[in-house]
């Protein structure tokens, strides 16, 4: 199985948090980028020539500016040059603003059968210096266009950690985002990235950020309400009812082929790591000229036991110690590093696959580098 990852690299404006790869002036070649993505597409089809796609996820900026056309043209390219399955999960990135009676009618007559809604927050203090380009009625409104619309697998995206967010305020989004009964929930602590408008604003001391241990104390709110709700915490940041894990982001963390399509998208084959050039006049000119505008790394065994506990060990279904062990044998300091978490109750080993507990989700990430090798 395979998945497919289409990055569209446009924006209505920028957010002050983001730091993903995007441009809000790309009228003048909106459809030559289209076309080349295209291009790629066919380009790159004999990598997965012997895989069935299980997923394609539109991500971005916001795929959701784009008409259904333009959506279907990417949907029917793929079926043309690759086997899909009839599952297929086929996930838009919406705004709450481009959400409409009329254009979540065209995303389900085209495949879309998965919506992911950046909504960030209910808060419109938080939404205007997010600089986001909806309201909280906006968002409230997408929700129920799209319920209403027969789309059963809605995702939202939440954002917590932020600066003057106290434990009550943050309670009271999640209250919110439960009772929209959507099936899955992203929650995201707010980082600060170079370039962007947020670590501007944080080096000139507009704004202070929020402490450690407040952005740990939401965490475990976030837990808490979400697994009362009957939500799963399937990984860190990602949690679902019952059968509604995201195929495609489920893909990435058990270390699953995928294939990247766009500037910055990025791509996994098990043996190497690829990425497109993250300069949108660069990626047109390359394939224009035929070229693949993409670096590759290969993976030592090193690199590969390394990604495996990073992105394994951030789920609900942990790392395989089996799969570790056959590409690099564990170390007898690696084994008494895992005695030491379980006797600090961070993890525990079950069917010879380390998982990490509640309490071992909120360090998953040192853990992981302290276990390197």
């Amino acid at each position: 199985m395979a998945g497919i990852y289409i990055h569209i690299p446009f924006c209505r404006q920028k957010c002050t948090y983001c730091d993903f790869h995007f441009s809000t002036s790309f009228a003048s070649y909106r459809n030559k980028m289209l076309d080349c993505m295209l291009h790629e597409l066919e380009l790159r089809k004999s990598e997965l020539k012997n895989e069935q796609i299980e997923t394609i996820y539109f991500g971005g900026g916001t795929p959701s500016l784009l008409t259904d056309i333009e959506i279907s043209n990417f949907i029917q390219k793929i079926r043309k040059i690759h086997s899909v399955s009839k599952n297929v999960e086929i996930t838009l990135e919406a705004n709450p603003d481009d959400i409409r009676e009329e254009s979540v009618s065209s995303w389900k007559k085209i495949g879309i059968n998965r919506l992911s809604i950046g909504l960030q927050s209910f808060d419109d203090e938080d939404l205007s210096w997010m600089n986001r380009a909806h309201n909280s009625s906006e968002s409230l409104k997408a929700v129920q266009i799209a319920q209403n619309a027969g789309i059963t697998n809605i995702s939202i995206d939440l954002i917590y950690g932020l600066p003057n967010m106290d434990a009550l305020r943050w309670e009271k989004q999640l209250d919110l985002a439960i009772l929209l009964n959507v099936s899955h929930i992203s929650a995201y602590c707010l980082t600060i990235e170079e370039k962007t408008v947020l670590y501007k604003l944080v080096e000139s001391k507009k704004i202070i950020p929020s402490e450690n241990e407040i952005q740990a104390i939401h965490f475990e709110i976030l837990q808490d309400k979400l697994k009362k709700a009957g939500f799963i915490q399937y990984e860190i940041s990602n949690f679902a009812k019952e059968k509604f894990y995201s195929k495609h982001n489920s893909s990435y963390w058990k270390g699953e082929k995928y294939q990247g399509i766009g500037p910055s998208a990025h791509s996994f084959d098990r043996k190497s790591r690829s990425w497109n050039i993250a300069n949108n006049q660069q990626y047109m000119s390359s394939l224009s000229e035929n070229i693949l505008p993409l670096e590759i790394e290969q993976l030592s065994d090193k690199d590969f036991f390394n990604e495996l506990l990073l992105i394994c060990l951030r789920t609900i279904w942990g790392v395989s110690l089996e799969k570790l062990a056959k590409i690099k044998p564990l170390s007898e300091s690696f084994t008494l590093k895992l005695d030491h978490l379980i006797l600090e109750r961070k993890a525990t080993i079950e069917n010879n696959y380390l998982i990490l507990s509640p309490k071992g989700m909120l360090f998953a990430d040192d853990i992981a580098q302290d276990l390197f090798i």
